[in-house]
């Protein structure tokens, strides 16, 4: 038998200062790109993808979710920042009858960010007093399919985006892709975690999600109100296209900084794209 109609809507957590010292010379403070949680739901039951960051945004989250009316059966990690699943402590305690799952290799990358010395120098030091005390991680995935009341939802391995052993999350009977972190939506793109190799895979990654047909994409960080359209794919392989062509004409951070500024200046989050330019050049 066929499965009941599905649909979906996006929670969208707003950008949150960040205590970043690094600034480039047109900002006066650091901030962090608004994060994105996906709900996917039947008749009865739903299914979250991803779970953000700080204890204000999980509270929202779960308040969100509890909304719907709708039985949250799972919570779904696509990939293994924190800023996507640090909250998820929050929302398995809101909906204790929930399972969380991920692909084994981003429970793995889970671990290791829930991982003592990594939260106290990397996200206590940026968001000192917000992040949960409580962190949990997923339980690994066997396989590649979720159900929904009757319908697959396919986890598809991505390889490297802006970090490792990323995951988007296909839903074929609404014609859905949740992608993570592979497609950014009118915000600049974290590529910090991304050498040349590494940038070339995430465009492969592109392909991978282009060759699913989607009719909606919903990016990891995305401007509010943004269209989930799957025009998204092409523009973020056009950042990376162009963040290669600038990169290798300019010598300096602040060069390339600005040369992508010129060619991309209305999307969300510039110190986003400092972070990146300062990992390419030093």
């Amino acid at each position: 038998m066929p499965g009941a109609s599905l649909s979906w809507s996006v929670h969208t957590a707003p950008s949150i200062p960040t205590e970043i010292s690094d600034l480039p010379p047109d900002l006066s403070r650091r901030m962090w790109s608004p994060i994105t949680a996906t709900l996917i739901t039947g008749e009865r039951d739903a299914v979250l993808v991803d779970a953000l960051m700080t204890t204000e945004q999980a509270g929202r989250l779960a308040d969100w979710v509890a909304a719907s009316g709708r039985n949250l059966t799972t919570v779904f990690v696509t990939h293994g920042h924190g800023d996507h699943w640090f909250g998820l402590g929050t929302l398995l305690e809101r909906f204790p009858k929930a399972r969380a799952v991920a692909a084994p290799a981003v429970v793995a990358q889970m671990k290791e960010q829930m991982a003592s010395e990594s939260v106290a120098s990397l996200w206590n030091t940026r968001f000192p007093g917000r992040i949960p005390g409580r962190l949990v991680a997923a339980e690994p995935l066997v396989g590649d399919r979720l159900e929904l009341e009757g319908n697959g939802l396919v986890v598809v391995g991505l390889g490297h985006t802006d970090t490792d052993d990323t995951t988007c999350l296909h839903v074929p009977s609404i014609g859905l892709v949740v992608a993570g972190d592979a497609v950014y939506n009118d915000v600049h793109l974290y590529l910090a975690e991304s050498s040349a190799e590494g940038r070339r895979a995430w465009l492969r990654a592109l392909d991978t999600i282009a060759a699913l047909d989607p009719q909606a994409v919903i990016a990891g960080h995305k401007r509010l109100g943004s269209p989930d359209d799957p025009k998204n794919i092409a523009e973020t392989a056009k950042y990376i296209h162009d963040f290669e062509t600038v990169a290798e004409r300019t010598t300096t951070t602040l060069e390339l900084y600005q040369g992508m500024l010129e060619l991309h200046p209305t999307r969300v989050n510039q110190g986003a794209l400092w972070g990146s330019a300062r990992s390419a050049k030093g």
